[in-house]
């Protein structure tokens, strides 16, 4: 099977993760993969790591985790944007990346992160998830909105 994605540094942020073939509207691209945890487990870790606004977990529907920083694989280096041309499906106790638009060869993959945080957002908690894709409309946030 020839490889679609590849990663690389970013010009959004660190690596990301890009195309090498031309990809269909509901392609199914990448498996989102690592450690299956509980919520709890994932705050202590992020926590202890003091990476604030920096992780590789992907929070499913029943309250556990992905941590896509223990046994990931090349998803855990989707970018975010605000006009993404992904989007994550859970199916059971996993998530699949799939193209929600035509994505041409050598476009970088994005994800609209959509984070929730535990606290309200004040300043200094909207300072560690400040949107970098400089997308129009950009609302210049990886939280939710609203």
């Amino acid at each position: 099977m020839q490889r679609r994605v590849v990663v690389r540094r970013s010009p959004v942020h660190g690596q990301g993760v890009f195309a090498l073939q031309a990809l269909e509207p509901g392609e199914r691209i990448l498996e989102y993969k690592g450690d299956l945890i509980r919520w709890q487990r994932a705050v202590r870790q992020h926590q202890n790591e003091g990476t604030q606004g920096h992780t590789y977990f992907f929070g499913l529907s029943d309250g556990r985790v992905i941590d896509g920083g223990q046994r990931g694989n090349s998803a855990r280096w989707l970018n975010h944007s605000c006009d993404a041309n992904c989007e994550a499906i859970e199916i059971d106790d996993r998530v699949f990346i799939h193209a929600s638009v035509a994505i041409a060869p050598g476009d970088e993959l994005f994800l609209d992160y959509q984070l929730v945080t535990d606290e309200p957002a004040d300043d200094e908690i909207r300072q560690c998830y400040i949107c970098r894709c400089d997308a129009a409309g950009c609302r210049g946030t990886m939280l939710a909105v609203g």
